[in-house]
C-alpha cells in the first residue's frame, strides 16, 4: 500500500549541511529514512523550521520527498531551546499551508515535534509514531542538568503516541525506567548511508585518529584532546600520528590553519597544533574517506541515544573507541567491533588509542568484524522495511479504533 507520510522535524532540516550546531544525527536520520521510504514508493513531506532564510519554502528531494519550511514568525536560525515558545505559531502556520487530513501516517522527531504531533493527532486523528532521538533523562544522567519542562513533555508524548520507535534496546529500557505505562515501543536501529563502506585499500596510510561531530563538551571533544595530549607528551604514538576532527560551525574554525578560533578549544589544543587538524563540516562521502583511512574513530560522548558516527565508521571497516553510555553500548560491540571506555576518562581513552595504534593487526580484525556487523544491522533498506511495517500496524490499529472494533 502506497502511503502519504508526514514527518515533523522542527529543528532538524534534512537538507541542512551536516556538522553545524543543529545539523547532526537527527537531520541525517530524517533524510535517509525519507529517501528509503521514497524508494518503497511512498510520498514523504518533512515539515521543519525555516532555519536558513535563503532556502526555499518548499524543496524537493528524492523522487517523492519534500521539505516544507515553516517560519512560525521568525525566519532564520533559532536555537532549539527557543523553539518551544514558537510552537503555537508553528502549528497555526502548518494548518494554514498544508492539508494535514491528506496524510495516512505521521512520524515526529524529537520532543518539540512530538508536542506538535500530539496536537495534530488530536485534531486530525492521524496515526502517530514518535522517535525521541534524545531524552531529557539521559541528558540529566550525562550532564546533571535537569529540564523539568522537557521531561514532562516527553513523558506525555511517550504515553500519547500510537507507537514509539527506540533505536536501541538501551533506549527502550530507559523509556520504561521513567515513563509509567508508555505506548508500545518498537526497537528499529538507524541505517547507514551507502557512502559508508570499506575502501578497497586494506592497509592504512599515515596513522591518525578521527572524530566527527559537534565541538561541544557533551560530545567528548575535550576528553579526546586531553587523551591525545597525554599520548603526545608521553611519546606513545608514532611521530607522524595525527588527530583529525571533522564538524563544528565554520565561524569557529580557521580553515587555512585547520585550527579552532573558539577560545576554549584554542586553549585545549595549545601545544598540539602540529598534531591536530580541524577540517570543518564534511559531506557523507568525505566522512567515509576520513573513516576509511583512520586507525580508529573516536566517539567519546557523555551520552548518545544511538551513536550515528559509530555506526557509519564501522560500516567503513574502522574500529570505534566509544564511551560505554546510552546506545553506544549496543551500536559498538566491545572487543568485537571496537572498544568501550568509561565516559570522561581521558586516561582510559588514551590507553585504548595507544592499544590500537600499537597493535595494527588487532585494529584490522576489529575493523573487518565492524564492517560485517554494520552491513547486517544498519542497512537503510532493512530499516525502512521495518518502519513501513510499523506504519501498517499503527494504521490498522487506528482504523479498528475508529470503526469501534
Amino acid at each position: 500500500m502506497k502511503k502519504k507520510i508526514v514527518f515533523i522535524s522542527d529543528h532538524g532540516d534534512p537538507l541542512a549541511p551536516l556538522g553545524g550546531e543543529q545539523a547532526g544525527g537527527q537531520n541525517n536520520y530524517v533524510k535517509q529514512l525519507a529517501l528509503s521510504l521514497d524508494k518503497r514508493g511512498h510520498t514523504v513531506d518533512v515539515i521543519t523550521h525555516w532555519a536558513d532564510a535563503k532556502a526555499s519554502a518548499i524543496e524537493q528531494f528524492g523522487s517523492r520527498c519534500r521539505v516544507i519550511r515553516v517560519a512560525a514568525g521568525m525566519k532564520g536560525y533559532v536555537p532549539k531551546s527557543d523553539l518551544y515558545g514558537m510552537l503555537f505559531d508553528f502549528y497555526d502556520e502548518i494548518r494554514s499551508r498544508i492539508d494535514l487530513s491528506s496524510y495516512d501516517v505521521m512520524h515526529t522527531h524529537y520532543w518539540l515535534s512530538g508536542l506538535l504531533g500530539a496536537k495534530v493527532a488530536e485534531d486530525y486523528g492521524i496515526p502517530w509514531i514518535h522517535t525521541s532521538h534524545s531524552l531529557a533523562v539521559a541528558k540529566e544522567q550525562a550532564t546533571g542538568i535537569r529540564e523539568e519542562k522537557r521531561m514532562a513533555a516527553e513523558q506525555l508524548i511517550l504515553q500519547l503516541a500510537d507507537n514509539v520507535v527506540a533505536t536501541t534496546t538501551s533506549e527502550r529500557k530507559l523509556i520504561h525506567s521513567f515513563v509509567a505505562d508508555p505506548s508500545p515501543i518498537k526497537v528499529i536501529p538507524i541505517g547507514v548511508d551507502k557512502n559508508f563502506k570499506p575502501s578497497l585499500q586494506e592497509e592504512k596510510m599515515q596513522p591518525y585518529f578521527a572524530f566527527a561531530g559537534r565541538l561541544e563538551k557533551t560530545k567528548g571533544i575535550y576528553t579526546l584532546l586531553k587523551a591525545f595530549r597525554l599520548l603526545v607528551e608521553r611519546h606513545e604514538l608514532p611521530p607522524s600520528a595525527k588527530l583529525v576532527i571533522a564538524g563544528g560551525d565554520p565561524d569557529k574554525i580557521d580553515m587555512q590553519k585547520k585550527l579552532p578560533t573558539d577560545p576554549k578549544l584554542k586553549k585545549a589544543v595549545k601545544g598540539l597544533e602540529r598534531h591536530v587538524e580541524f577540517i570543518g563540516a564534511r559531506t557523507q562521502r568525505q566522512l567515509a574517506d576520513l573513516f576509511n583511512e583512520a586507525t580508529a574513530v573516536i566517539v567519546p560522548s557523555t551520552y548518545e541515544s544511538f551513536g550515528m558516527v559509530a555506526a557509519e565508521a564501522q560500516a567503513c571497516g574502522s574500529p570505534v573507541i566509544a564511551s560505554k553510555v546510552g546506545g553506544l553500548q549496543d551500536v559498538v560491540r566491545h572487543r568485537e567491533t571496537g572498544i568501550h571506555i568509561e565516559k570522561e576518562n581521558h586516561e582510559h581513552l588514551a590507553f585504548a588509542m595507544k592499544l590500537l595504534a600499537a597493535n595494527r593487526e588487532f585494529a584490522r580484525s576489529l575493523g573487518r568484524r565492524a564492517a560485517a556487523y554494520a552491513r547486517r544491522e544498519f542497512d537503510w533498506d532493512t530499516v525502512s522495511k521495518k518502519m513501513d511495517g510499523l506504519y501498517e500496524v499503527v494504521m490498522f490499529e487506528k482504523q479498528k479504533i475508529l470503526v469501534g472494533d
